[in-house]
């Protein structure tokens, strides 16, 4: 279908969606006053302390922690599909080489999320290197800064805990499209079938249409959730999901010759596009059990483990350097950037059977003892994460250069060469013991302090499967915190963290190719507040500092020219703001602003310094607003802006992309169809069409340039049946 035949589609179907919900509420035009049908409730079994960052399952309102909510509103209102959509409802996230049609990552406060260790499903670890699937997710949680106690080896920028939904009384089923042409159908089933014991299913089947040319995909998805209360001590939750996902991946740009933007970049061209090429396929699952035990008031058993795996059949033409082009063949301009004029190398890469597992499992104890005046809640843990990686060795093949002026590049026979035999590549253990103290002063002030002691035992393998590296650490990791609570609407907060992550990997144009750097200990200071009016609006905000190493190619003498290194600090400090909820009985917003300074220092190389680091803007706000007409109750307008300030795409600053704001808007109209409520959404991405630079992260140690997307308009309607 063509562009200008789906936008006509679409706004026939726009105008359908109007003229049927009027026709099936004829009152409507005679009286605002509609009879509502009986309403039949379902108590769900309670859910006990489920916020991530909590080792005693306090609410996120009562804990040190940043945490932006992400709720099931605005996942159906805005209608993400990717972690980049995600990204935009937070002003304290990013892109970090979010590829059109691959597995995608995320920045939280500067520093990209570690793809092993940084995305959660109900608190425990999953695979990152899959498409998350977010039909029968209830709400993200965007848990900002170090993860502390409860996260053990990650990133310092943060978690991102998925929060899938649970049993309910539920029967809806969505259909959905673009404008670009897009399929989309979804059901949401869920019911009681005992007064103990409850199931929830989700299903999602849709064929992409993307933007980009050749990139056109399709994605499966299933879920199902199910509720035991096996008594009136014990709640047994089990999850399990599975998704299938087949789309072309689509390389990014390079700067040329190292230091130039490119002068007239296609948003919707495939680089390096070859017939040959097939679609990069992922086959996702993740599955988890969780056991609540209350012995009595006082105490609380919590039995937690979860599988998680992602099987990657990775094939692309990958546009990348300009090592074989004659532009690049004096050896003046770096190989591993585009050339001057724009011209590129083509390489047929093939990494079938990329296989990544995580298994998790943690215990942990949580009781409410006095002593005297003082109150406290003590929570004692123990958690075991194993996390491997098998892979075969790949083909990555020179097969032809072409230049990004070229619409079509030139057709090339692929490499002969097949990948070889599967090997495990990595095997990673992480077992901690954790111990936490809320100590309570008054009615007012309480002191939160816990540690967390780590073990790592991490085993890495070449491609035959020979021991290439062998990491050992204990590392005990502490925290802590004040609050001063003068009411119940008002917390107060200035804590203490520390966090480990893992060294990266030497990219291969450097003197130390392929050696792993040692991990690294990041440190946090933030003082913060939140406040929840009467009015039901959440307001908060969060100052802190972080500190960890830098890790870069440092310019030396050595025949690469660059050695990867860990050398002076990589220090972020920011501040965010946030705004949630219902501000009049017509306008509800949804906003934040995030300003950050992350600055290296101390790195030996004075031109890496003084400035803003790669891919990270000084200020990011996201605003989103809903305003229900008061003469047309039924009918919701729908607003969004999105700044970000200039962005460097270079170590030393020398090159920047601009800044941009960009608007999206849209509406809502609840109505009903057969006596059950039909709901119709449109949300138009990019309402003037503008043109930035999204990312300009880097990956493996390259850097690479990914063009926003065009205007993008989405219809769905949900019914409730």
């Amino acid at each position: 279908m063509s562009r200008n035949a789906s936008r006509t589609a679409l706004f026939l179907a726009l105008l359908a969606a109007g003229v049927t919900a009027h026709a099936q509420d004829p009152a409507s035009a005679q009286s605002s006053a509609t009879p509502l049908a009986p309403v039949s409730v379902s108590a769900a079994p309670e859910q006990h302390g489920a916020s991530v960052g909590s080792l005693d399952g306090a609410s996120l309102h009562d804990t040190p922690v940043s945490v932006a909510t992400i709720d099931r509103r605005q996942l159906d209102d805005r209608q993400p599909r990717s972690i980049s959509d995600l990204a935009k409802l937070d002003a304290s996230m990013g892109d970090s080489y979010a590829s059109v049609g691959y597995y995608q990552d995320t920045t939280i406060r500067g520093y990209a999320l570690d793809l092993a260790t940084g995305f959660r499903i109900n608190d425990l670890t999953v695979a990152g290197a899959q498409r998350f699937g977010l039909e029968n997710k209830q709400s993200v949680q965007v848990l900002k800064g170090l993860a502390g106690l409860d996260a053990g080896v990650v990133a310092p920028g943060g978690v991102v805990n998925f929060v899938t939904k649970r049993p309910a009384n539920v029967r809806s089923v969505t259909l959905g499209t673009d404008s670009h042409g897009s399929r989309y159908t979804a059901v949401d089933l869920g019911g009681w079938l005992t007064p103990t014991f409850g199931l929830r299913f989700n299903g999602a089947w849709e064929g992409i249409h993307s933007y980009v040319d050749h990139a056109d995909g399709r994605r499966n998805f299933y879920a199902l959730a199910a509720d035991w209360k096996i008594s009136d001590h014990a709640v047994l939750r089990l999850d399990s999901d599975y998704q299938t996902v087949a789309q072309r991946s689509v390389s990014g740009y390079q700067l040329l010759g190292g230091t130039t933007l490119p002068p007239h970049p296609s948003r919707t061209q495939m680089l390096g596009y070859e017939p040959w090429q097939q679609p990069v396929g992922i086959q996702s699952s993740n599955t988890s059990a969780r056991l609540d035990y209350h012995f009595s008031d006082q105490w609380t058993l919590r039995l937690a483990a979860g599988h998680s795996r992602s099987v990657i059949q990775d094939n692309v033409a990958f546009a990348y350097g300009c090592f074989y082009t004659a532009a690049c063949a004096s050896g003046a301009t770096p190989g591993n950037y585009f050339a001057p004029n724009g011209d590129y190398d083509i390489y047929d890469y093939r990494s079938p059977d990329d296989t990544r597992n995580n298994d998790e499992a943690k215990a942990t104890l949580i009781g409410h003892v006095e002593t005297g005046a003082l109150r406290h809640t003590l929570s004692l843990g123990v958690d075991a994460f194993r996390r491997t990686v098998d892979q075969r060795p790949d083909v990555y093949d020179y097969v032809g250069s072409a230049n990004i002026d070229q619409r079509n590049p030139p057709v090339y026979a692929p490499s002969p060469n097949q990948p070889g035999p599967s090997a495990r590549r990595l095997t990673s253990w992480q077992r901690s013991a954790l111990a936490q103290d809320r100590v309570q002063f008054g009615d007012h002030w309480q002191v939160l302090a816990d540690a967390r002691f780590l073990r790592l035992d991490e085993r890495a393998y070449d491609s035959a499967g020979a021991p290439e590296r062998h990491t050992r650490l204990n590392q005990t990791l502490p925290q802590a915190a004040v609050l001063w609570q003068p009411t119940d609407a008002l917390t107060s907060y200035v804590s203490y963290s520390e966090s480990l992550s893992l060294g990266q990997e030497a990219p291969y144009w450097t003197s130390n190719d392929g050696e792993i750097l040692p991990p690294l200990l990041s440190r946090q200071i933030e003082t913060g507040v939140k406040i929840d009016t009467d009015e039901g609006v959440s307001l908060s905000a969060a100052l802190f500092r972080i500190r960890r190493p830098y890790q870069f190619a440092q310019p030396d003498t050595s025949a690469a020219g660059y050695t990867f290194v860990q050398r002076g600090q990589a220090v972020h400090s920011g501040l965010e703001l946030g705004a949630h909820g219902q501000v009049t009985d017509h306008l509800r917003i949804d906003a934040s602003a995030a300003w950050l300074r992350a600055r290296a220092q101390n790195t030996g190389t004075p031109s890496y310094e003084g400035h803003q680091v790669v891919n990270v803007p000084a200020l990011r706000t996201s605003v989103f607003a809903e305003y229900t007409l008061p003469a047309l109750p039924k009918l919701t307008l729908l607003g969004g802006w999105r700044y970000s300030g200039a962005k460097a795409a270079t170590a030393d600053d020398r090159t920047r992309v601009s800044a941009y704001n960009v608007f999206d808007a849209g509406l809502r109209y609840r109505g009903r169809f057969m006596d059950h409520a039909l709901t119709w959404r449109l949300i138009v991405n990019n309402v003037f069409d503008r043109f930035y630079w999204r990312d300009t992260g880097s990956a493996f140690g390259d850097y690479y340039l990914f063009p926003s997307a065009p205007r993008r308009a989405r219809l769905s309607v949900t019914w409730d049946f």
